[in-house]
């Protein structure tokens, strides 16, 4: 069997989508498993977003399997992984992170980590090989939203002027930059913005920007039908985080139902302690565990003193 490892092509995007649906389906044993994760979707907007950073495995000239490299500046993560379930057992998987370990060396990313089923001791062996170490659990939460205030003027990233944009992204970069240096979610607003898959809410008071949340909504987003996905939060640590986190899930879900949905989903890491039990008290609940591993064995922005909201599927 003649395995290579390469870029994944734009005319490859639909059979790539098919094999990362057909593999997780099985694994999880869905009776249709090519409906796996419904009409969200992952692979084309990401490929789009960074071509060089996904791989796909080939064997005889045939797609096998994908891997995809997500950057947030300094800190970078891969998925989703999947490898067509006749090549199972076949090393196929390490090769892809293999990959995708390349690139973030090449990239210079100085932290590294990935989202996975917590109760695989199989994917854990397998990312362990490669230096990445089990952390915290991350759950991802959902909550059913029927109504909310609606969102303040100036407060979505969509209706601000081009120099406005810059002066956000600018203050974004400084709030992120001070949770972890050099982390960096300009490229994921830039991305949901021009290729329209949602909308960065932002979240001002009297010192300046306080917080904000990249989301996604609909089918084909990674959100769904019906539903806003937070593709990442956070608000400024120290004084009045806690009381800051609460407004931006405020917006969040304002967001949520002036785009005529009616379920919000959020990632936390279990680590970031008060920002999950705020999310509990408000009505939040678990629909998947998963654990965060991480490269080298560091907190990275995964701390008690974070308030932020992340996944790494």
């Amino acid at each position: 069997m003649n395995v290579s490892i390469r870029l994944l092509q734009e005319n490859e995007l639909a059979a790539a989508d098919h094999i990362f649906r057909l593999a997780f389906g099985t694994l999880l044993g869905l009776p249709e498993p090519t409906e796996f994760y419904g009409d969200a979707a992952y692979i084309h907007h990401r490929w789009k977003t960074d071509p060089n950073g996904a791989f796909a495995a080939e064997v005889d000239g045939k797609l096998i399997g994908s891997n995809l490299v997500v950057n947030w500046g300094s800190f970078g993560y891969f998925g989703p992984l999947s490898v067509h379930p006749d090549f199972w057992d076949k090393k196929i998987g390490q090769r892809l992170v293999e990959a995708a370990i390349a690139c973030f060396e090449q990239r210079n990313t100085s932290m590294t980590g990935l989202f996975t089923f917590a109760q695989s001791p199989k994917h854990h062996v397998l990312y362990q090989k490669f230096g990445f170490r089990l952390r915290f659990l991350t759950a991802i939460l959902a909550k059913q939203v029927q109504q909310s205030q609606p969102i303040p003027e100036g407060n979505r990233y969509s209706q601000l002027s081009e120099d406005e944009r810059a002066e956000n992204l600018k203050a974004i970069n400084q709030l992120t930059n001070s949770i972890y240096e050099g982390l960096d979610l300009s490229r994921e607003i830039l991305t949901v913005q021009a290729q329209g898959l949602g909308d960065t809410v932002l979240l001002w008071n009297d010192t300046g920007l306080a917080g904000f949340a990249v989301c996604h909504y609909g089918a084909g987003t990674e959100a769904g039908s019906n539903t806003c996905f937070v593709r990442f939060g956070a608000v400024h640590s120290g004084n009045n985080a806690g009381q800051n986190f609460e407004q931006l899930l405020d917006l969040c879900e304002a967001l949520t139902v002036a785009e005529g949905m009616s379920r919000l989903v959020a990632g936390v890491n279990t680590s970031r302690d008060e920002a999950y039990r705020r999310m509990l008290a408000r009505g939040f609940r678990s629909e998947i565990i998963g654990v965060a591993m991480h490269k080298p064995n560091e907190p990275g922005f995964n701390r008690p003193d974070v308030f932020a909201l992340d996944d790494w599927r």
